[in-house]
């Protein structure tokens, strides 16, 4: 089902969405008529600026500047590593760790187009994390990265051996479906066909902290989770405890 861009908050320097999977944050190169977040906004406010992307697959919360002198303000604060950014994510396995931190450095694969990968001489890379939630075979965990790499939380889990429990990359299912945790206790009506719960990486961009560039106070804006999401968790704690 698709979903709707969500906008958190807006004042008169910044606007916070949620944006639901599956929607561009920024016009695509090569078909830039594809629905994304920014011509959403732009139609919406007029002028607008794009502070971070979010992957196609990746839902969450995003912030935008509605002037160019709130770009260059806020701009610095992501140069500077000063905004605090929280996802939520389903890996594979429990964790051993309650929390801790995965300092790897992250470069381009070297032989795989498009897929990024821990190696000596990459960009140094930095993932908090917090174990959040046990299940019997998945783990749900908050990551903070402190770095802004390509693809990093989806690296730095599977370099440690939890990877993404849906990730076509770099994890071992395309998709989640609800048999996988029901086993035998799964039953499918007659000339029916299972849909799975969730077919994307499973991540999310939960939360974002920074100071506002007007009133220079801390804020915080958080972002629900979509649909599929809480879908799979629902599912997990009623079977996979």
């Amino acid at each position: 089902m698709k979903q709707k861009l969500q906008i958190i908050h807006q004042d008169e320097a910044i606007v916070v969405v949620n944006k639901p999977p599956f929607l561009l944050s920024i016009p695509d190169r090569y078909a830039p008529e594809k629905p994304n977040v920014y011509h959403q906004l732009l139609r919406k406010f007029n002028k607008i600026h794009t502070l971070h992307r979010l992957d196609k697959e990746t839902s969450g919360i995003m912030l935008f500047a509605r002037s160019e002198e709130i770009h260059r303000v806020m701009s610095r604060q992501f140069t500077d590593r000063t905004i605090e950014k929280y996802y939520f994510t389903l890996v594979e396995g429990r964790m051993h760790e309650k929390e801790g931190e995965i300092d790897k450095p992250i470069a381009p694969h070297p032989s795989i187009q498009g897929k990024m990968t821990v190696a000596d001489g990459g960009k140094s890379s930095l993932t908090l994390f917090k174990a959040l939630e046990y299940f019997n075979h998945f783990t749900l965990v908050e990551a903070n990265i402190k770095t802004g790499r390509t693809h990093q939380i989806r690296v730095h889990f599977d370099a440690i051996g939890y990877p993404l429990a849906i990730d076509a990359v770099y994890g071992r299912r395309t998709q989640f479906f609800l048999s996988e945790i029901k086993q035998k206790k799964y039953r499918l009506g007659k000339n029916q066909e299972e849909r799975p719960l969730m077919k994307r990486s499973i991540l999310h961009a939960h939360r974002l902290v920074f100071d506002h560039p007007i009133s220079k106070e801390k804020v915080e804006f958080t972002a629900d989770l979509p649909k599929d999401f809480s879908a799979i968790l629902k599912q997990l704690r009623k079977w996979d405890q």
